[in-house]
C-alpha cells in the first residue's frame, strides 16, 4: 500500500467512525427579525435554502445563499447571519454535533462553506430534511436509528459534492494522541486536572501540548474538561436519582463553583435544568 492509498484507509476508519447527535431540525420562514452577530455556537448547523434573501457570515467571509444552496457552518467557528430584505429565507435546517471521538469533526476537514446541488439532488435533499424532521419528532427507539441514518446520509451528500476534501496538516499525528487524553479525562472527572498531568499521558511538554490539544479540538484542555463535566452533569440531572450536591462531588467540585459554572454553561441553574428534564422514576 502506498503512502496516499495508507492515508486515505486511515481517514476513512475515522470518517466511518463518527458520531451524531441531533438537537433540533426543522424548516422555517425566517422573521423579518432573523439575525445575529458574532457568535461561536458548539454546534454545527446546515442550512438547505429554498427561497428568499439574506445573508451568512462564517469566519469574516459573507456569503448570500441562493435557493438549492447547502450551507454547512461548523462549530466553533465565527458565525453572523441576518436578513437583507422583505423576502427572507425559507430553509430547511438542522443543528447537531459530529464527533470522531471525542473531536469534533469539522475541526480536522477543510471543507467549503457551501455545496451546489441540481434539481434532481434538490428533491431528494428536500425529501431527507421532511423524514429528518417527522422521524426526531417520533419518540421510539427505531426512530432515533432512522434519525442517524438520514443526518449520515446529508453529510456524505455533502461531502461529496464538495470535491476534494483535505485533512488538516497533522491532524492525523496528533488525533491518537489526543484521544488518548481525552479518554483519560473522561476517566477522571472527579479529580483535579493539571495541565501538567494532563501533558504527561502523552509525554508532551505543556506548551506543545496545549497548542496541539487547541489545534486538534478547538478549544484548551481547562476549557474541554469543564466542558464535558457541564455535559456529564445535564446527563447526571436527566437521569439519575443524585441530588445536585451529590452530583457536583461526583465531578469533584464546590457546590457553589458547580452551580455558577452550570449556569455559565447551559443558563439555567441545576435545579431549573433538572425541572425542565424531570429524572424518570424507577
Amino acid at each position: 500500500m502506498n503512502i496516499m492509498s495508507a492515508q486515505a484507509a486511515y481517514w476513512k476508519k475515522y470518517i466511518a467512525s463518527t458520531q451524531l447527535d441531533l438537537t433540533i431540525a426543522a424548516y422555517t420562514k425566517v422573521s423579518p427579525a432573523w439575525g445575529d452577530d458574532d457568535f461561536a455556537p458548539d454546534f454545527n448547523r446546515l442550512y438547505f435554502i429554498m427561497e428568499g434573501e439574506g445573508y451568512l457570515k462564517l469566519n469574516g467571509r459573507t456569503f448570500y445563499p441562493k435557493p438549492g444552496q447547502l450551507f454547512l457552518l461548523p462549530a466553533g467557528q465565527i458565525q453572523s447571519y441576518g436578513t437583507t430584505g422583505p423576502d427572507t429565507f425559507g430553509k430547511y435546517w438542522c443543528h447537531f454535533k459530529a464527533k470522531i471521538g471525542d473531536l469534533p469533526l469539522f475541526h480536522l476537514l477543510d471543507i467549503p462553506a457551501f455545496v451546489e446541488t441540481a434539481e434532481p439532488e434538490r428533491l431528494r435533499l428536500q425529501e431527507t430534511f421532511r423524514q429528518l424532521i417527522h422521524w426526531h419528532g417520533i419518540d421510539s427507539l427505531g426512530s432515533a436509528l432512522r434519525v442517524n441514518a438520514l443526518l449520515l446520509e446529508l453529510l456524505a451528500f455533502y461531502l461529496d459534492a464538495a470535491g476534494a476534501i483535505r485533512f488538516r496538516t497533522g491532524a492525523s499525528a496528533s488525533l491518537d494522541k489526543i484521544n488518548q487524553v481525552l479518554r483519560y479525562i473522561d476517566e477522571h472527572l472527579a479529580d483535579h486536572l493539571s495541565l501538567e498531568e494532563l501533558s504527561q499521558v502523552v509525554h508532551f511538554h505543556p506548551n506543545y501540548f496545549i497548542r496541539v490539544f487547541k489545534n486538534t479540538t478547538g478549544v484548551s484542555p481547562i476549557q474541554y474538561v469543564n466542558r464535558r463535566r457541564m455535559e456529564k452533569a445535564k446527563q447526571l440531572l436527566s437521569f439519575s436519582q443524585l441530588n445536585i450536591s451529590e452530583i457536583a462531588e461526583s465531578l469533584g467540585m464546590e457546590m457553589s463553583y458547580f452551580s455558577r459554572m452550570f449556569k455559565d454553561h447551559t443558563g439555567f441553574s441545576p435545579s431549573q435544568f433538572r425541572e425542565l428534564y424531570p429524572t424518570p422514576q424507577p
